[in-house]
């Protein structure tokens, strides 16, 4: 697993320059599931709630975040709307070639879900 040290070093910087990123809009972010056993990736492949078995989160590669509006009176709502979490998205994929949002996935819509692809991939 040494090998992907610089991959995840790699992604933990793309995930901090989101996160001052989110907050120079004026977001909250709180982070949600980076890591993930093969045994819980299962269960969430046989609940529906992961495609795959090959997830990055298994690869430390991937985070879950939970974004928050901030609306009138100070009081964050969180949101995992595609149309308001579009340009965090954007922002994300534009930081690396390889970063990959979920809000943007054809068969399954994932707003939480920000990752790095293998360098080989």
């Amino acid at each position: 697993m040494g090998w992907l040290v610089p991959q995840q070093d790699e992604f933990m910087g793309d995930l901090a320059r989101l996160i001052d990123w989110i907050h120079t809009r004026g977001m909250v972010v709180t982070g949600g599931e980076l890591s993930r056993t093969r045994e819980q990736q299962e269960l969430y492949f046989q609940s529906g709630k992961s495609k795959t078995m090959n997830s990055q989160h298994m690869k430390r590669l991937a985070i879950d975040l939970n974004i928050f509006r901030v609306v009138e009176g100070g009081v964050p709502r969180l949101t995992y709307e595609k149309s308001e979490l579009q340009e965090v998205g954007d922002y994300w994929e534009s930081l690396s070639k390889r970063n990959r949002w979920g809000g943007n996935w054809k068969t399954f819509c994932d707003t939480a879900h920000f990752e790095k692809r293998d360098w080989e991939e």
